[in-house]
């Protein structure tokens, strides 16, 4: 069962990047193009799980079903939101942060040894497999857990803010905005809330915590893309289709 729902989730998040993707084509945008990168993440992050899932798990796909699902696809959805947001500059800021982040993240996911085995019923546990602090050379580094907790928290306030505030300040004057940006922020705060359920091992819990979140955050898009507000009016936290 777990399975059929994690490919659900991965032909979800698939249609959804790809529909970012064609809307970038049509009128590149920076933060369309980070958000058709994070959806990207995100949907090889899942497909990544439909393998584990049906096939078995193997240090390679763990690792890669990590490092895209818990260190990159968030920061580069709230790097879509500050280049919205706050524009290009500061957008472009963030992003090298977040390039940075992430080659640092799969340095340490690709470097940490494990310390057991990857097969699982379920999905495995970065806190059974990865140190928090690791040796790389003799020198003791931040472990692949440490980029994952500090870009799911950070990146998803950032996302949630931007997208709440927005929802807020718009319910009044654009009623349609406002209630993507809801979507938006539920969307993230279920994707978010699969890690939990991992934790539990709580396979199909999380290849539904998963599904919902990218049926969510496609929706919101495509509802706040619809809402037709007036270029000059303060952008809200997603990107704007055509």
């Amino acid at each position: 069962m777990e399975t059929l729902v994690a490919v659900l989730a991965a032909t979800a998040a698939t249609g959804f990047a790809l529909d970012l993707a064609a809307d970038w084509r049509r009128r590149p945008r920076p933060h369309a193009g980070m958000w058709a990168l994070a959806i990207g993440a995100y949907a090889l992050a899942t497909w990544a799980l439909v393998l584990g899932l049906s096939a078995g798990w193997g240090a390679t796909n763990f690792r890669l079903f990590y490092w895209l699902g818990a260190i990159v696809n968030i920061p580069l959805l709230a790097a879509g939101s500050v280049f919205l947001v706050f524009g290009p500059i500061a957008g472009r800021r963030f992003v090298y942060g977040v390039g940075i982040w992430s080659v640092l993240g799969a340095i340490a996911t690709w470097l940490a040894p494990l310390k057991g085995s990857t097969a699982t019923d379920g999905i495995p546990e970065g806190k059974e497999l990865f140190d928090f602090i690791i040796t790389v050379g003799g020198v003791s580094v931040p472990g692949p857990r440490v980029f994952a907790a500090v870009a799911g928290g950070v990146a998803t306030l950032i996302i949630v803010g931007i997208a709440g505030y927005s929802a807020v300040k718009f319910w009044g004057s654009n009623r349609r905005l406002a209630t993507g940006n809801l979507l938006i922020v539920l969307g993230t705060l279920a994707a978010a809330s699969g890690g939990s359920l991992t934790a539990l091992g709580e396979a199909a819990g999380f290849a539904v915590a998963l599904f919902i979140g990218a049926v969510l955050l496609w929706t919101g898009y495509r509802v706040a893309a619809g809402s037709r507000r007036p270029i000059a009016e303060p952008a809200s936290g997603l990107p704007q289709g055509n």
